[in-house]
C-alpha cells in the first residue's frame, strides 16, 4: 500500500489530510515536528511527504534538504514566488499555498506518486511522447524523433518528473553521468533544441521554461 507521511503540528489540518487520504486507500503516518518527521523518515521510509514549514524545533525548510529520494510536497501560508523558488530549488517536487483545495492536493499526489512510479521503468510516457532507454529512442506522436544525447537525457529526467519543474542545476547534476559535458551555459542550447525538434514534429511546446526556477515537461496544446 502506498504511505504518506504528513508533517503538521496543526491537528485539525492533519485529522483532514489523514481522513481524506485514508479514503483514498493510501496508508497514513503522521509526525507533529521536524525532528519526530526525520526519525520517521529514517525509520519507515514513505513513498511521499507533506510538509508544513511552520513546526517546533526542526523546520521544514531545514529538514526538506536531509529528504533524500521521495518526493515532498510543502504546504505552507508562504504565497511570495520568491519562497517557492527557494523550497522548489532546495528539494521540494511541489507546493500547495494554504488554505488548499483538497481535490487539487489530491490530484498533485497522484501526479508525483506516478511519476516516481515511472522513474525505475525502462518506458516513460507522458503527452503523445514516448521515450525507450533500452533502445534509446524518442517518438511524439507516433513520429520518431533524432536526439543528441543530451537532449535524450533531459527528456528522460523532465519525463520522470513530468508536471513538475526541474531546477537548471537539479538538470544539470542529475544528467551529469550520462552528459559530464554539459554546462549551465551550454543547458540552454540543448534545451532550446530539443524543444524544437519535439514542436517540429507535434506542432506544440511541449517544454516550459518557468522564469527563475527551471523547466518544466506539459502536456499544453
Amino acid at each position: 500500500m502506498t504511505s504518506i507521511l504528513i508533517v503538521d503540528d496543526d491537528i485539525h489540518i492533519g485529522n483532514m489530510l489523514q481522513e481524506a487520504l485514508s479514503d483514498e486507500g493510501y496508508s497514513v503516518s503522521r509526525a507533529y515536528s521536524g525532528s519526530e518527521a526525520a526519525l520517521a523518515v529514517h525509520a519507515a521510509r514513505p513513498d511521499l511527504i507533506l510538509l508544513d514549514l511552520m513546526l517546533p524545533g526542526l523546520s521544514g525548510e531545514e529538514l526538506l534538504p536531509q529528504i533524500k529520494d521521495i518526493p515532498v510536497i510543502v504546504m505552507s501560508a508562504k504565497a511570495d514566488p520568491a519562497d517557492k523558488v527557494g523550497l522548489l530549488r532546495s528539494g521540494a517536487a511541489d507546493y500547495v499555498t494554504k488554505p488548499f483545495d483538497l481535490g487539487e492536493l489530491l490530484a498533485r499526489i497522484e501526479v508525483q506518486l506516478r511519476t516516481r512510479r515511472q522513474v525505475g521503468s525502462p518506458k516513460l510516457a507522458f503527452g503523445g511522447i514516448s521515450l525507450d532507454t533500452d533502445s534509446h529512442t524518442v517518438t511524439a506522436d507516433g513520429q520518431e524523433v533524432k536526439l543528441t544525447r543530451t537532449e535524450f537525457a533531459i527528456l528522460k529526467l523532465l519525463m520522470q518528473r513530468a508536471g513538475q519543474v526541474v531546477a537548471k542545476l537539479t538538470i544539470l547534476d542529475l544528467i551529469s553521468e550520462d552528459t559530464p559535458d554539459c554546462t549551465e551555459d551550454s543547458l540552454k542550447i540543448h534545451i532550446h533544441n530539443l524543444r524544437r525538434k519535439l514542436r517540429t514534429v507535434t506542432g506544440r511546446d511541449c517544454i516550459s521554461a518557468v522564469w527563475g526556477i527551471g523547466f518544466m515537461l506539459t502536456e499544453k496544446d
